[in-house]
């Protein structure tokens, strides 16, 4: 299988370096954004199921205390909201605070995802200009050889031109598919995130109201 891929690889032309290099960082800049997606979705959770029990208890200081140690984005985002809510005159006041907050890290989530698309659409690009550039070289080659010859050489010619137009695919496909799943993973922590800071604002103006 190996030898195939290797045979594949070689055969398919000088294009075949570009796509693999696209390829190769595409799944560089994937692993690594799902590595952070992935510890922050966790380290958002933990910290809610801590905060819950002292929100419901209305312990608003001790939440405090525990949020503004936290780095991470409901730690932050509630330790705004928790700043804005002894001046606040209003719940707006309050979710201002907290939406501003957490426009500070949306950034963090969204960023370089966006790049994977752009590689898969160069890797079948690349792909596509291999072949085409191949194709012209085939036709140019067969132009000063012996006639009965020259479907044979253009057949082969062909297959391997069409090498790289497979190889961009394959390359294509999996970058959009991480792609789509990176951009749900990043959709479900920032609604988890708009969640949490209705959940805490309604909280804090029922603490408010009650005392």
């Amino acid at each position: 299988m190996f030898a195939s891929a290797l045979k594949f690889f070689q055969e398919g032309g000088s294009f075949m370096y570009p796509i693999m290099v696209v390829f190769a960082i595409g799944l560089a800049i994937s692993l690594e954004r799902y590595m952070y997606l992935t510890a922050a979705k966790l380290s958002n959770s933990r910290l809610l199921s801590k905060l819950v029990p002292l929100l419901q208890r209305g312990d608003l200081q001790q939440v405090y205390g525990v949020t503004s140690k936290s780095k991470n984005a409901v730690g932050q985002i509630l330790t705004q909201g928790l700043a804005r809510y002894k001046s606040a005159t209003s719940r707006d006041d309050i979710e201002a605070a907290m939406e501003e907050a957490m426009m500070e890290f949306i950034p963090r989530l969204e960023k370089r995802t966006h790049y994977l698309a752009t590689y898969a659409n160069i890797a079948t690009l690349l792909g596509l200009l291999g072949t085409i550039i191949g194709l012209i070289q085939a036709f140019t080659a067969v132009a000063a050889v012996d006639p009965a010859l020259k479907g044979e050489i253009l057949s082969n010619s062909i297959s391997v031109a069409m090498n790289t137009t497979a190889f961009g695919l394959i390359a294509a496909i999996p970058l959009l598919l991480i792609h789509t799943v990176l951009q749900t993973k990043t959709a479900e922590i920032i609604d988890s995130l708009e969640m949490a800071t209705v959940k805490f604002v309604n909280l804090m103006m029922a603490k408010k109201h009650g005392a």
